[in-house]
């Protein structure tokens, strides 16, 4: 069992808790392949109907020596919509085939997304592993390049007692930077503007992922700067994508994540 700190408003050490979350060893090909089945692919295909929403198909009569009829007249026999009628004069225009302005496509994609699934254990695996990758110090400067060349005095992972969670915003953020120290640049969240054209598209800002701070699911914490996720909701894709992420966990939440994934045989 892994003995971990509990740290205080001020970054001390106010007690101890056991607990057998950060001793899976590190996989990182189990931790990739599940974060690849965590990943929302959105279908790419055309509407169901578009092109063919028109009322061009049955218009025209096929039938010899009709008034309605499209036969003798030398016109193709491609399906028609009716634009203007005099008499038994008709104007028509080609319609839903793909060769016609504003016609259906002739092969669209049809969209189909094969959701790949994972093993119950295997994800579990997974989740135990990401742990303790993130509470490497080794794999967290691999993520950071800032921080290669310096050395961490903090333990991870920190964990924080109960009463952090009801500091006021700026004694929140005050607090943070005495526990985490070189690390508290690279875990607050920075927005700033994109340069070049995806301005345009929709994508004008660009920001960090920053800290991520694990809470349990009857703890509330509403702060800007860094993201906050419940135990229960807790995916690998929040813990590990692109690296290993700097985590901090409430006191309950680690007995939480426990409850969840049940103890180590």
């Amino acid at each position: 069992m892994t003995k971990l700190h509990v740290l205080d408003s001020e970054g001390k050490k106010s007690h101890e808790i056991t607990t057998f979350l950060f001793e899976e060893p590190v996989r990182e090909d189990i931790i990739a392949k599940v974060i690849e089945t965590e990943k929302i692919k959105q279908p790419y295909r055309p509407k169901t109907y578009a092109g063919m929403n028109r009322s061009a198909s049955g218009s025209v009569l096929h039938t010899r020596h009709d008034w309605k009829s499209d036969r003798g007249k030398g016109m193709s026999r491609f399906p028609k919509k009716k634009m203007w009628r005099r008499g038994n004069q008709f104007f028509w225009v080609a319609a839903i085939i793909p060769s016609a302005r504003g016609g259906r496509r002739a092969h669209p994609p049809r969209g189909l997304v094969i959701e790949k699934k994972i093993n119950k254990k295997e994800y579990k695996k997974a989740i135990l592993s990401a742990l303790t990758y993130i509470s490497s110090e080794y794999h967290i400067k691999q993520k950071y390049s800032s921080l290669k060349d310096k050395e961490l005095k903090i333990k991870l992972p920190l964990v924080l007692d109960e009463k952090i969670l009801k500091l006021k915003t700026k004694d929140f953020f005050k607090t943070l930077k005495n526990i985490l120290g070189e690390l508290y640049l690279v875990s607050i969240q920075k927005k700033s503007t994109r340069a070049g054209i995806g301005k345009l598209r929709g994508r004008k800002y660009k920001k960090n992922s920053g800290l991520l701070f694990v809470i349990a699911k009857d703890e509330n914490l509403k702060i800007q700067g860094i993201d906050i996720v419940k135990s229960d909701k807790l995916r690998l894709t929040d813990l590990a994508s692109g690296g290993a992420r700097i985590t901090i966990f409430s006191e309950k939440s680690i007995k939480d994540i426990e409850k969840k994934f049940g103890e180590k045989k």
